[in-house]
């Protein structure tokens, strides 16, 4: 792992645990934690962008409120393990 590598992950993680909403910090958190030092390159600029949404809407793709952007669909589903309550 380059130091340019190390870098973005710690950010990323902070970014996931830090995110204002508990309920999304919890799932983030346990998300970034676990797997993100696993992703690469196109997979991680997608979980970067996703940070970038609202918490709210993040949470409604979660729960299946609504349904997510279709550039998110495969990475909620699996976020989806990571503690979020289901019917």
């Amino acid at each position: 792992m380059t130091d340019t590598t190390d870098s973005r992950l710690k950010r990323l993680i902070f970014r996931s645990v830090h995110r204002g909403c508990k309920e999304t910090d919890l799932v983030f958190g346990q998300f970034a934690t676990l797997t993100l030092p696993s992703l690469k390159g196109a997979e991680l600029d997608t979980y970067e962008r996703l940070l970038d949404e609202d918490d709210a809407d993040i949470w409604a793709w979660l729960i299946g409120k609504s349904p997510p952007a279709p550039e998110y669909q495969s990475l909620i589903n699996t976020l989806k393990t990571y503690g979020v309550p289901q019917d």
